[in-house]
């Protein structure tokens, strides 16, 4: 079972995926893992290949992937859970964390406040379950667990 995690930056992706790896969980991070790669326009894509191949190694078993880019279309997820928060700790999260430095600047923050307005409400129509990452994490990962096993949205 293939079970995408989305959302935009900042929501808790990276997180998630470190509690789910802690839990004896195959789970991988786009951009930690190494799955993405810069393109032209000075945005990251995903080096589609090396999911591919990463998706086939786990064809036979439960495998998390988080990520949000235009190729996790190009895929075929079993279950896709989109991770949310709020707009003000989506902000809170980006100015004070630490793993990168993608959030901090001005135009950094305009970019992800748009793509909320703009790509999580088609992230949301496509999702199987939506989860909201603004409590504890135990909570947040024993939900996304419950939809990656449980019944797929009609």
């Amino acid at each position: 079972m293939r079970v995408l995690l989305t959302g935009m930056s900042g929501t808790g992706k990276s997180t998630v995926v470190h509690e789910l790896r802690r839990r004896d969980f195959a789970a991988y991070d786009a951009d930690d893992d190494g799955f993405t790669e810069p393109a032209g326009d000075g945005t990251w894509r995903w080096r589609t290949s090396a999911v591919t191949a990463l998706l086939d190694r786990h064809d036979a078993g439960l495998v998390f992937f988080a990520g949000c880019s235009d190729e996790q279309a190009q895929f075929a997820w079993d279950r896709q859970v989109l991770l949310t928060v709020p707009e003000v700790v989506l902000l809170e999260r980006l100015k004070s964390r630490t793993s990168n430095d993608f959030g901090k600047s001005k135009s950094d923050r305009e970019r992800v406040l748009l793509d909320l307005r703009e790509v999580e409400p088609l992230l949301r129509r496509v999702a199987d379950r939506v989860v909201s990452t603004d409590r504890p994490l135990a909570d947040v990962v024993d939900e996304v667990l419950a939809a990656a096993l449980g019944k797929r949205r009609a």
